[in-house]
């Protein structure tokens, strides 16, 4: 059987640029929350940075800022306990940080609660642009995966992958995981096309991904 074509999407200089001006300006964390009521107010759009634990969301956040401090990385898996909030632009964008699935270092009532508080959030926060699904290029969809993609299809909330950890797989691999990802996210109704492949180590990708959110803001003004 012959692989499908994975969807590519080109981006200008002009584009490139914006995307590094964004990106360079102020970012701030302003809000955390492990439930529905202490959820901020909106500050713009909202763009939500999911996937399962210790896949690299932190990491991602801190390359596409240029800081090595703005959201918490941690070796161990599970750390990640609430929603974090952080204010782009002076209020052109909220990137968000959600805790990982798929494994808790805490107690499992603490983390029903924060993991019930993530799906509430996904299914309902009317300023939620778009989902980052972040999948490890190493090893790609995985079945917790499909559960947060079957809730966001229902959901009609618009997700994106992003495959980390690029610099840690061989070319050939990753042709694969992409190759089969494209085709996972062919039979869900609310994924976009565009797979972005990144390495927060390398800085692969991750000019692309500003550009794209740039974008993005943009359009909501």
């Amino acid at each position: 059987m012959a692989e499908l074509p994975v969807a590519t999407e080109e981006l200008t200089p002009a584009a490139l640029e914006r995307g590094r001006l964004l990106f360079a300006g102020p970012c701030d964390f302003f809000a955390g929350a492990m439930t529905m009521p202490q959820l901020p107010p909106p500050r713009g759009p909202e763009i939500a940075f999911a996937g399962r634990s210790n896949v690299g969301k932190s990491s991602l956040v801190n390359a596409l800022t240029g800081r090595k401090t703005l959201a918490r990385v941690s070796t161990t898996p599970g750390r990640t306990q609430q929603l974090n909030f952080f204010d782009l632009g002076l209020g052109q964008m909220s990137l968000v940080d959600l805790p990982g699935y798929g494994y808790s270092s805490v107690g499992k009532a603490k983390a029903e609660a924060w993991t019930e508080t993530t799906r509430a959030y996904l299914r309902g926060r009317p300023e939620l642009q778009r989902v980052l699904l972040l999948v490890d290029g190493r090893h790609g969809l995985k079945p917790g995966d499909e559960d947060i993609m079957k809730l966001l299809d229902r959901s009609a909330v618009i997700y994106q992958v992003v495959l980390t950890k690029a610099d840690k797989v061989k070319p050939a691999e990753l042709e694969k995981v992409q190759a089969a990802t494209a085709a996972a996210l062919s039979r869900h109704v609310a994924a976009h096309p565009v797979i972005r492949v990144t390495s927060s180590a390398e800085g692969t990708g991750i000019a692309e991904l500003r550009a794209a959110l740039a974008a993005l803001a943009e359009a909501t003004v």
